[in-house]
């Protein structure tokens, strides 16, 4: 099947199948479900886009570092991701072994089915144009949701980079790490080499997902420890997607 055909196959399989599962999730919030029950619906729904990534588009992921995550029920955790393209936000909760909790622009809550989805679970929606209240919301439910065995994830460049490009890396995840002591883990994508940034076509090959050891928050400043995120991961990327450098 040619890349566009491929491409669009995918388009319309996420558009179909984004509805039973908003609606499943909407009709478990009614019946008064928690919010775990919610997730793993939603959780399934990424994990099937995911597979069918790989089946339709011919993207594979690769996977290292996983025994880098932190152990335990309740031990908590802020991933920092490199952010290329929409498919590590699918990724992310189909490979993790905590439910995860993403910060993002209010805006989405807006987008049709896929907003009312996240809108209806734990997640951290934020108004970008209120910078101080914003992080305090951050901080506040931050602290709730990793208190539950939650994890953060925030994509540090604020928004989604060309492949072989470098955004301007936010200290948001530090200082919220800094302030809730939970380490900070850094993880590595290349989507942007098969799922390239706004672009509707995509192309067969792999992801490779590198995830660091993670890196304690306690006694650090939030500038400093983010330096040493943005270090990790853009050092990594090369090491990754040599091609792209």
């Amino acid at each position: 099947m040619l890349s566009p055909l491929r491409s669009l196959a995918h388009l319309l399989w996420m558009a179909v199948t984004v509805v039973p599962y908003t609606m499943a999730i909407l009709l478990a919030l009614v019946l008064g479900a928690s919010s775990a029950v919610r997730y793993r619906i939603a959780a399934a729904w990424l994990s099937l886009s995911v597979r069918a990534a790989r089946v339709l588009l011919g993207i594979e992921t690769r996977i290292q570092g996983m025994e880098n995550l932190p152990l335990g029920a309740i031990s908590p955790a802020v991933l920092l991701v490199k952010h290329q393209s929409t498919f590590e936000t699918f990724l992310m909760p189909a490979i993790m072994p905590h439910p995860l909790a993403y910060v993002f622009k209010k805006e989405l809550l807006y987008v049709p089915f896929f907003g009312w989805s996240i809108g209806s679970l734990d997640m951290i929606h934020i108004d970008r144009s209120l910078r101080t209240q914003a992080f305090k919301k951050v901080v506040a439910q931050g602290k709730e949701r990793l208190a539950q065995g939650v994890w953060i994830i925030m994509f540090p460049e604020g928004t989604r980079v060309e492949r072989g490009q470098k955004g301007v890396y936010e200290t948001s995840g530090t200082r919220l790490a800094v302030q809730t002591g939970a380490p900070v883990v850094p993880i590595a994508v290349t989507s942007g080499r098969c799922w390239p940034r706004k672009a509707f076509l995509k192309k067969p090959g792999i992801v490779d997902v590198s995830i660091g050891k993670p890196i304690p928050s306690v006694g650090r400043h939030h500038k400093e420890l983010m330096q040493e995120v943005e270090d990790w991961i853009e050092a990594e990327m090369r090491r990754l997607d040599p091609d792209a450098y």
